[in-house]
């Protein structure tokens, strides 16, 4: 594994992994290019090094070549960002002239890389009623054909760089299998070097206390975080809509909140791990609830286990604020994943906009903060608080199963 910073790029041609799947409107203009920036510095680097950069990108989720999930639309942004030339490949395994034309400081952008069944190594245009064994069959003839694809891509470069970390939980061609083929040329670039960096912070090593905050709806969905993280944490603040599962678990009203029966036991059993391990457990006690799922309901503040028949808990109360913010303040290490209420409406985005605010303060005493996950990152921004926390994930999938414990292809790829 080699090091963006110490790599002698001089005269060699690298071909990077980047997220370039971005948002396009109906006139395929981009409406949101912040993952295209936030490769820029990689990318530079490698330029003013005197090196060439080979680009590769999914955009989508295309079924097979559908011009609207074509990378040629976003081409002449990324020229603009980079500031040099930037070529375009319609196709990724007939890329050979392109590439050997390619001079030191331009760059070359492959088309979509999910126009190819052999990125991700799946079958594509079976039929419904397809046999077990024909769909073996199918697999096993992507898989074949999905060599001849990795050692194409490979063959163009001198080096690879993987700077994706939003799909570092793919073993796909580009994130896992190409970097096979450089032993002793492949590194992170900067915003995996950033992202592994600060989760890496949280989970090996983190100052204590470590507190960590888990919200969003279901807790289905962030089980394995939650029980991977009592083995870490020192106090778990658990808000959302998730709250309402763990307070009929111990027996509560929650009037017509959000709840998942099938996990009662569940919650039970991280609550009854968490006290066996000493970890504090916090929920929400204080909630505000409404009459309706609208920004326009009546609302009240109650208790989490005393909600009126007919009423759901929307938003988590300045009293149970107030209480975090003293485990928080005296928190060296913070981890938000989740929002703590629904956000999305204005009545009930205080609390999310409170944790916003605690963070900041924290990362201001100097914790490290990380937060990340969709609707997370979503709130911060929302709050203005991305500059003021220490580190925001942009992962997505990808931290929640780094945070899962899992290992994830396109790391194990790079560091071996």
């Amino acid at each position: 594994m080699q090091n963006i910073d110490s790599y002698d790029f001089s005269g060699k041609k690298a071909i990077v992994r980047v997220d370039f799947n971005v948002p396009l409107n109906d006139s395929f203009q981009i409406t949101d290019d912040t993952r295209i920036r936030a490769a820029v510095p990689t990318l530079k680097k490698i330029l003013s090094g005197g090196g060439a950069v080979i680009i590769m990108s999914h955009l989508g989720r295309p079924k097979g070549p559908e011009d609207k999930f074509s990378l040629r639309h976003i081409r002449p942004r990324v020229e603009e960002l980079l500031g040099v030339p930037v070529h375009f490949a319609g196709d990724c395994m007939k890329a050979d002239a392109d590439v050997a034309s390619l001079k030191p400081g331009e760059a070359l952008l492959l088309e979509n890389l999910r126009f190819y069944a052999e990125e991700e190594g799946k079958p594509r245009g079976l039929a419904e009623d397809a046999s077990d064994e024909q769909k073996k069959e199918a697999k096993a003839v992507v898989k074949e054909r999905q060599k001849e694809f990795v050692r194409k891509l490979a063959s163009y470069a001198d080096c690879y760089v993987n700077d994706a970390f939003g799909t570092a939980h793919r073993a796909h061609a580009s994130t896992a299998l190409i970097a096979a083929y450089f032993p002793e040329d492949k590194m992170f670039g900067y915003i995996m070097e950033r992202e592994v960096a600060a989760i890496d912070r949280v989970m090996n090593n983190p100052a204590r206390p470590l507190s960590v905050i888990v919200g969003g709806a279901k807790v289905s969905s962030k089980i394995a975080i939650m029980e991977n993280l009592l083995d870490l944490a020192d106090n778990m603040l658990i808000g959302g809509g998730m709250v309402f599962t763990f307070v009929k678990a111990m027996g509560g009203s929650i009037g017509s909140s959000i709840v998942e029966d099938d996990f009662v036991d569940t919650a039970r059993r991280i609550m009854d791990k968490a006290k066996a391990k000493g970890v504090r457990i916090m929920l929400s006690d204080t909630v505000v609830i409404a009459d309706r799922f609208d920004a326009g309901a009546n609302v009240r503040t109650v208790r989490a286990d005393s909600i009126p028949d007919g009423w759901m808990g929307m938003d988590t109360a300045p009293e149970s604020i107030a209480e975090w913010k003293e485990v928080l303040s005296g928190s060296r290490t913070i981890l938000w994943n989740g929002p703590v209420g629904v956000f999305e409406m204005e009545p009930f985005a205080k609390g999310t906009e409170a944790v916003a605010g605690l963070l900041a303060e924290a990362t201001s005493n100097g914790a490290f903060t990380l937060v990340g996950g969709g609707d997370s990152v979503a709130a911060v921004n929302k709050m203005g608080c991305a500059d003021k926390v220490s580190y925001v994930s942009t992962g997505g999938g990808a931290m929640l199963e780094y945070l899962e414990g899992k290992e994830l292809p396109g790391i194990k790829a790079i560091k071996g």
